[in-house]
């Protein structure tokens, strides 16, 4: 057993919430998903096609993580929570990527040969976004939520919005996910994240706030100078 901890410790590196190996084998979908894909992907390569896509369809129903057989992950790859992911056939995904909960890589073309992205080492993609043709992201690049990327993404680089563009100064890896650069946010926009379309929708709906704040309070104003007249 403590040998496997060690083959899992970087779940325990990525996820605070993890809090004993047993937890992890039995509760966690993305560690079951990329289990099920590994021997699926062995029986593609052995040319067993329609055994291997019944695993994996198998994999799909149990974990609600869709990897195409064909699809080649590299090490100690995570998919947190994961419910939603897409990995298409043509896709390479490198040692110690990240892909949270609704990230797709994907095609754009009904065309055979290359069509999927692919993952440099390190790379993190946050929930929701689509990585989509055969583009590559480069090593420690970040993907931000609900991003569309459809050109390469350089090493280092942080991608946010739609369509995805590159934000801030290009940054050397992290020591640890809890020390992504500003800009990435694994689940949502927050008022740090450096996306203008994003940060114009937040001060929108400030103004909106701020806006019916002032309308009540000159409401209860009116009401009480009214209840004093009365009186």
């Amino acid at each position: 057993m403590p040998g496997l901890r060690r083959r899992l410790g970087y779940v325990f590196e990525r996820d605070p919430a993890a809090h004993s190996l047993l937890e992890v084998l039995l509760a966690y979908p993305g560690i079951h998903a990329v289990a099920c894909h590994r021997v699926a992907h062995a029986l593609w390569q052995a040319g067993f096609k329609t055994m291997a896509r019944v695993l994996a369809h198998s994999g799909r129903f149990m974990t609600g993580i869709e990897i195409h057989p064909g699809a080649v992950l590299g090490r100690r790859v995570f998919i947190d929570h994961g419910f939603g992911v897409v990995i298409g056939e043509t896709a390479l995904v490198g040692d110690d990527c990240t892909l949270y909960q609704g990230v797709t890589l994907g095609g754009v073309s009904w065309q055979k040969g290359k069509r999927h992205p692919t993952l440099g080492r390190d790379v993190v993609i946050g929930a929701g976004a689509k990585v989509l043709g055969p583009i590559t992201i480069g090593d420690g690049a970040r993907i931000g939520s609900n991003a569309v990327v459809v050109k390469d993404v350089p090493d280092g680089a942080t991608v946010v919005g739609v369509p995805g563009h590159v934000v801030g100064d290009k940054a050397t890896k992290p020591a640890s996910l809890a020390a992504l650069r500003p800009g990435f946010e694994a689940y949502g926009p927050t008022k740090d994240m450096p996306d203008p379309q994003v940060q114009a929708l937040l001060e929108y709906m400030e103004r909106l706030e701020r806006r019916l704040a002032t309308l009540e309070q000159e409401s209860r104003e009116l009401a009480s100078s009214r209840l004093e007249a009365g009186g």
